[in-house]
């Protein structure tokens, strides 16, 4: 895959000190850069328009509020595809994604994958800065997620992950009932859904050490309800095909 065909959405808010440093971190691997931008206060949004200028890999798209990750992601990946995208990747703004993971991500829908996760769940995977509570809670999470919607996968809440042109238009993100974390966990499920092939590359997750986490419980409870109904309804529709 040629790398000025790989286009790395960054949905930022509030991300000014990491801004230009990840940018560069991610153009430096020769891929193009798409900044989402939820009209950050703090200026995110203006430092990534002097980026651009300077940079003819990056460009940038404003978004008038903060919607979410779901939505900003949406819009992300309909500019990446119109600009001509075979491969988009979603990723981090705050160095959590290690940039220097990106080729093997690549290389992964290189070998036949239609999605691969950066899981930190897989054999290899690991997140060397969390508390075992937090390591915990996520496990559980993703475990919860595999049992009520019946995917093999992992790390269905990562965000760190690739997917081919041919494997988005398959894909209804733009009719994602999750606007959070949850929205990983749905696009996931749906890959699942739709007999796309996922392959999970073992990454190690980092914690930030610039800025604030975006991360809430609303978010949480969020990804949690919206799991437990599709699992709900998703069982429910089985039930009755067996029935039948």
């Amino acid at each position: 895959m040629s790398p000025e065909r790989v286009t790395v959405v960054i949905p930022t808010y509030n991300e000014r000190d990491n801004l230009a440093d990840i940018a560069a971190a991610v153009g430096a691997q020769g891929y193009r850069v798409l900044i989402v931008d939820d009209s950050s206060p703090d200026g995110t949004g203006e430092l990534a328009e002097e980026l651009a200028d300077a940079n003819p890999w990056l460009g940038v798209l404003h978004r008038p509020r903060k919607e979410g990750l779901g939505p900003a992601y949406a819009d992300g990946f309909d500019r990446a595809l119109a600009e001509g995208a075979e491969v988009v990747v979603e990723m981090d703004a705050d160095f959590s994604h290690d940039p220097s993971d990106l080729p093997r991500l690549v290389e992964a829908l290189d070998q036949g994958a239609d999605l691969a996760i950066g899981s930190r769940y897989a054999p290899g995977g690991s997140t060397p800065d969390w508390p075992l509570a937090r390591r915990m809670v996520s496990r559980a999470g993703n475990l919860y997620a595999r049992i009520m919607l019946g995917i093999p996968i992992r790390d269905a809440t990562a965000g760190f992950r690739a997917f081919t042109r041919d494997a988005l238009t398959r894909l209804p993100y733009r009719d994602a009932q999750a606007s959070g974390y949850g929205f990983q966990v749905e696009m996931a499920w749906r890959a699942h859904q739709a007999g796309l092939r996922v392959v999970e590359v073992p990454i190690s997750f980092r914690d930030r050490t610039r800025g604030t986490s975006k991360m809430g419980l609303a978010i949480v409870v969020e990804a949690m309800a919206l799991v437990t109904i599709w699992g709900i309804a998703h069982r429910w529709r089985r039930l009755r095909s067996s029935s039948r």
